[in-house]
């Protein structure tokens, strides 16, 4: 065992060099299961970092008729500046109905599929239907719509701004609400009684009925179409492949509209992890799909923190922080990194360690040729120990 028990399997926080004590106290046993290295943190955490943890089940759930919603930012989790993040789900024909934003939007697909619908500031339409590992993106201001289709659906959207709240969309239902009916007569050229049945409040989410083919949805439209693509296939994209799993990139470079957010893909396979890395350009925001994971966070001046990720958990890692992620679980950990930023940037510890003069890192470090022999010049990204367990070996 990693720690000391008493009552069974109950952890306490008690190291392996005796650090620590019972706790005997009022507790929450299951938060301290699923936390292990929060409970018991490695030697090597030290000082006081942010927490860089929060997870959508711990959110508030707007319920209504056609979905639910839930949101992570700065007032959850305050270190999340960068980045706010929405958790979604529409019923079959549920509608998130026609709105806009000041901040971009990207979205994943999780479960099931969507028509999406937006008109660009050129009067381009767009329609299109989204499935699972699909991406979307508006940029600031264009007006758009998401519907569940037969199945229904579950997505992540995220937005480049931690202070975001969607509750806070700017809306077509609130805008009719509150905008006198002469006024909507003149400007649809319709009498006033045409609008004695608009909703008096905003709408948000709302129940409708399951749209047909997208075929019998097109709108002929005297603008042409878009030039850019408001949609992308993750995973069609062809992912670079290494032992311990796989990474799928994804910005400006291969989804040209996406000009505010960069993200990768991640595939960790069991006794893998992402490299020993940081990123340059900017925060990272981290969303966990599936499995366990634990994450440690290098700052400076001798502090480093340990957290524990499971599948809806929210992480965050400063920018230019060093930092890894290990799957500690029996199954594959899928995992994105997103970044408010129009390119995705990271640097490899390994890669800069076998591109600086050899002598120089010996010397540094205090280590031999071993470890000199052993370093890459191409980056990892996912690397795999065969000997890797999540617990040391003189724990068991």
């Amino acid at each position: 065992m990693k720690n000391e028990t008493r009552n069974g399997n109950i952890p306490q926080p008690i190291r392996n060099d005796g650090a620590g004590w019972w706790d005997l106290g009022p507790r929450d046993i299951m938060r301290d299961i699923e936390n292990p290295d929060m409970l018991v943190s490695p030697a090597t955490d030290a000082g006081s970092l942010s927490n860089m943890k929060f997870s959508f089940s711990d959110t508030h759930m707007q319920l209504n008729h056609g979905g639910w919603s839930r949101e992570i930012t700065v007032r959850e989790l305050p270190i999340s500046t960068t980045i706010a993040g929405v958790n979604m789900a529409l019923t079959p024909g549920g509608v998130r109905e026609l709105h806009w934003h000041q901040q971009a939007e990207w979205a994943i697909m999780l479960v099931g599929r969507a028509r999406i619908t937006s008109v660009d500031q050129n009067g381009r339409n767009f329609i299109a239907d989204v499935g699972v590992g699909d991406l979307w993106y508006f940029p600031p201001g264009i007006p758009h719509s998401i519907q569940g289709l037969e199945e229904g659906s579950e997505f992540l959207l995220v937005f480049p701004d931690g202070n975001f709240s969607d509750l806070n969309t700017i809306t077509i239902s609130d805008w009719f609400a509150h905008t006198p009916m002469d006024v909507l007569s003149t400007n649809f050229g319709v009498p006033t009684s045409t609008f004695a049945h608009i909703p008096n409040h905003q709408l948000y989410i709302y129940q409708g009925t399951v749209p047909g083919p997208i075929e019998s949805q097109q709108v002929p439209d005297p603008q042409g179409t878009i030039p850019l693509s408001f949609t992308h296939r993750l995973l069609a994209q062809k992912p670079i492949v290494t032992p311990g799993g796989t990474v799928r990139i994804v910005d400006s470079t291969n989804f040209p509209i996406s000009t505010q957010i960069a993200a990768s893909l991640l595939e960790i396979k069991p006794g893998a992890m992402r490299e020993m890395h940081w990123h340059p350009n900017n925060d990272e925001w981290q969303y966990y799909i599936s499995g366990t994971a634990r994450m440690t966070v290098f700052a400076a001046n001798g502090t480093a923190r340990t957290f524990d990720y499971r599948a809806g958990d929210v992480g965050y890692v400063p920018r230019a922080f060093g930092h890894y992620i290990e799957n500690t679980g029996d199954k594959t950990l899928w995992a994105m990194e997103i970044f408010k930023s129009d390119r995705f940037e990271d640097v490899s510890l390994n890669q800069w360690m076998a591109l600086t003069p050899h002598q120089l890192v010996q010397g540094n470090l205090n280590v031999g040729p071993e470890l000199i022999n052993a370093l890459t010049k191409e980056k990892q990204y996912i690397v795999k120990n065969p000997e890797f367990s999540y617990y040391p070996k003189t724990d068991k």
